[in-house]
């Protein structure tokens, strides 16, 4: 079987979300199924990292596809264009978008559909071709996977797909995420915050990760309890991070408020396992991969509310109205004053992230693959 994937998010240096879960699946796919040919299809020169083994072959076709008008031509033209050569049986789609001229199976994964809650929140090129395209999308494709069932039942609530059209497949912590001793835990505050504990909220400065909600629930932190506590964010500038910069300039609490930028993964879990506590205050998330990696990593989480988030948490996380600084400052306050009802959130945290495992994820998608081929198959 010939398996091809679009690739054009595997790029080093600039995984986030999407493409951490695209990374984690096509990974496994690809070293645990060595007898099947797998095409990757990247839009720009790629990485040799993400070549996993010898069974996959990459294959670069511009132009780069990072605006509405390059999406289209991309996927309609260019990439079906590069596919001829290799005939593949199925094309995995792991960025919400398809092929709409192609005649090759897609099976298209959905993360969510934010656009439609929080249209403000997307550049306005991006949010006309989700609009325009995403009810097409759905359509083509042969199946379709999304990473929580609050995301499954947006999709068939809002474009009335069937609901045996959408299979779930969440996302997981990575392997790297993992409680570390004292003496390290002080050895990451030396160098991230100055030897203070500190909270964490990680993910592109963006505004729907809700930064200047996040800042003054940390003032309202501050001013109730006198402490050194600092808060680290660490993402890189998305998109109108100027807002949040600007706001920095002349917060009151400024020296305790540290931009890490973008970390690598290995960093990003020492900066992780370090944390006094996450705090992702986030408005909207398909699933939101940081509040189970701070799980598996032992560091408690305070989470919003809304969407997925509660799916993902589960009983071991607390939960605030992400519109409600104050709410959020309580969750921190009441952390930092009980350090045995801190605990008992760490112990929970630990069995709420077995829950979640991308090898169970993988092999749902690849069944999703094969039984798809066999149920395709002509009779003989």
């Amino acid at each position: 079987m010939r398996i091809a994937v679009n690739a054009i998010f595997l790029q080093k240096g600039q995984l986030e979300g999407y493409g951490q879960y695209a990374r984690e699946i096509t990974r496994r796919l690809v070293q645990q199924h060595p007898e099947h040919e797998f095409i990757f299809i990247f839009d720009r020169p790629y990485d040799p990292e993400f070549v996993f083994a010898d069974n996959v072959i990459p294959v670069v076709t511009g132009p780069a596809a990072r605006h509405a008008l390059a999406f289209k031509y991309w996927y309609d033209v260019k990439a079906p264009l590069a596919l001829r050569k290799y005939k593949p049986d199925v094309w995995l789609q792991p960025y919400g978008f398809c092929s709409l001229s192609t005649s090759i199976p897609q099976i298209l994964i959905v993360h969510d559909l934010a656009f439609k809650h929080h249209p403000d929140f997307i550049a306005w090129h991006h949010r006309s071709y989700y609009q325009a395209y995403t009810g097409r999308f759905l359509k083509k494709a042969a199946h379709i996977i999304t990473v929580s069932e609050f995301s499954k039942q947006d999709i068939i609530s809002r474009y009335a797909t069937a609901s045996e059209k959408i299979s779930v497949a969440p996302g997981a912590a990575r392997a790297e995420f993992v409680p570390v001793s004292w003496q390290e835990k002080q050895s990451i505050k030396d160098q991230f915050s100055s030897g203070t504990e500190y909270f964490l909220c990680t993910g592109g400065i963006h505004p729907r990760k809700n930064l200047m909600n996040l800042l003054k629930a940390f003032s309202l932190f501050k001013k109730w309890q006198h402490s050194n506590m600092k808060l680290l964010i660490a993402g890189r500038l998305a998109w109108q991070y100027e807002e949040i910069v600007e706001k920095l300039k002349t917060y009151k609490y400024r020296d305790d408020v540290v931009l890490t930028g973008y970390l690598p993964d290995d960093q990003l879990a020492r900066l992780t396992a370090g944390a006094y506590a996450m705090v992702y205050p986030s408005w909207f998330e398909g699933f939101g991969l940081p509040i189970v990696e701070a799980m598996q990593a032992g560091v408690p989480v305070i989470a919003s509310n809304t969407s997925s988030m509660p799916e993902a948490g589960g009983e071991a996380a607390l939960y605030a109205d992400p519109a409600d600084p104050d709410s959020i400052a309580k969750h921190m306050l009441s952390l930092y004053r009980d350090e045995t009802f801190r605990s008992k959130l760490i112990e929970a945290g630990y069995e709420q992230a077995k829950k979640f495992s991308w090898d169970r994820s993988a092999q749902q998608i690849w069944n999703r693959i094969t039984g798809f081929l066999r149920a395709s198959a002509p009779l003989r």
